[in-house]
């Protein structure tokens, strides 16, 4: 694994009940699960691979409220709230810094469509501002370029994720949660039409409530319970440098570049574009995915080759007493698309002359999950009893993974909601709704 990941041992008995059974190891899984133990909730987390093992380890480490489609800003608020104290929370480092994030504006059209965010700032009280040239280099320490301007958020910070979601589950075990590796969920085992257990390749475990916070695997799941779930994964290629003295500290992006400072002293960098590789998923939600397409053409590249097979592949059906797909590939570990990281190391060099000659120390791919609208589904499941679904973060979820944990343990607890979670329903890809995603954000 190109990454890494603070180890997380096993725990190593599989329980034979729980309250809760949550599915996924990532981020969002693992603040559900850190969330109900606090609450006194058995729960029961099942992992296929390891702990952060794709892309809760992978992203830039950003902690944003900035830019965000307004539906998410409370949400990250709270995120941002549970962010603040993480450390005291979970009795250890998870490199949360609030350092600030900055959008860099090339051009005044890039100025406007910034400057047209910061009426949804004001609404929530969100620290965002404008700064103009020189205010921008200021910031942004040995910077080389100019630039119209950029929107800076003070209150924004960044952390470490292949630090931070280790420890938040080595947490949520010392409050009584069981965390299962290499234990992947089959399946879910109805009866009367709502939840009586989840069937494990270690065993089954009774429970009447599960989160399924599967990532990019969440729609394969779904359809395995006759759910139409509409979620596409896109290709997400990162570097990181070797410590570097006198680089800037705020979180930085810009056309071609985006840039954060590690604990470690090197820096996470990414050009910023995508790619979507054609399966057969492509065409069984090529439609609520149409619009997205259209207006994100520039930053995302169509391939099809070799994966369009191993899926056609990996989703056919399979019975709950044998191996199932999540078995057979236990953690998405692509590799990053090396022409992007050429760009993102030129466009570092360019922008900040320091960098030359500092070491590229890893990189890596991470496989994002994404819905049509770009917002999350974090919602129970109105026509199978139990169920509630916490995925689809679009590139968004290791900032907000804390108050969607908190949210989805709401959902599922029956608890008073911490923000409204209407915006997340499972049912608007069925009720109406216009999905298509907020321009310019």
């Amino acid at each position: 694994m190109p990454v890494d990941i603070d180890p997380f041992p096993s725990d190593e008995r599989l329980p034979s009940r729980a309250d809760v059974v949550v599915v996924g190891g990532g981020i969002v899984g693992v603040s559900t699960a850190l969330c109900l133990a606090e609450r006194g909730v058995k729960v029961v987390l099942c992992e296929k691979g390891v702990i952060a093992g794709e892309q809760s380890s992978r992203n830039w480490g950003w902690c944003r409220t900035m830019g965000r489609d307004p539906r998410e800003v409370p949400l990250m608020q709270e995120s941002l709230r549970l962010w603040r104290s993480m450390n005291e929370r979970v009795g250890a480092e998870t490199g949360f810094r609030q350092i600030g994030t900055l959008y860099i504006c090339p051009d005044e059209k890039a100025f406007a469509k910034r400057e047209a965010w910061l009426p949804f700032a004001r609404e929530h009280g969100v620290d965002s501002r404008l700064l103009r040239g020189a205010e921008v280099n200021h910031l942004l320490e040995g910077s080389a370029d100019s630039w119209v301007g950029a929107l800076y958020t003070p209150g924004d910070g960044v952390a470490e994720p292949s630090m931070a979601v280790p420890a938040m589950a080595l947490a949520a075990r010392r409050l009584g949660a069981t965390i299962m590796t290499h234990c992947a969920v089959r399946g879910l085992d109805l009866k009367a039409g709502r939840i009586a257990g989840v069937v494990t390749e270690k065993g089954r475990i009774d429970c009447d409530r599960v989160v399924l916070a599967g990532g990019v695997w969440s729609s394969l799941f779904c359809r395995s319970s006759g759910l139409r779930l509409p979620q596409l994964k896109v290709l997400a290629s990162v570097l990181r440098t070797a410590p570097i003295a006198n680089g800037p500290s705020t979180a930085a992006w810009g056309p071609g570049l985006s840039l954060r400072k590690r604990l470690d002293g090197g820096y996470t960098v990414s050009h910023g574009s995508v790619v979507a590789e054609v399966v057969p998923d492509s065409f069984r939600y090529f439609k609520e995915f149409l619009p997205v397409l259209r207006m994100e053409w520039s930053g995302i590249s169509l391939k099809i080759g070799k994966p369009f097979f191993d899926e056609w592949q990996l989703t056919k059906a399979w019975s709950l007493d044998e191996t199932s797909p999540f078995e057979t590939l236990r953690t998405l570990d692509p590799s990053p698309v090396q022409e992007d990281l050429r760009k993102a190391r030129a466009n570092l060099e360019r922008a900040f002359p320091a960098f030359k000659g500092v070491a590229t120390a890893g990189s890596w791919g991470g496989m994002i999950d994404a819905t049509p609208d770009l917002v999350p589904v974090i919602s129970a499941v109105e026509s199978l009893a139990g169920l509630v679904i916490s995925t689809g973060f679009s590139g968004h979820g290791f900032g907000i993974g804390p108050g969607a944990g908190r949210l989805t343990a709401d959902i599922a607890m029956g608890s008073a909601p911490v923000v409204d979670p209407t915006p997340f329903r499972f049912s608007r890809f069925t009720d109406g709704t216009d999905i298509t995603p907020k321009a310019g954000l």
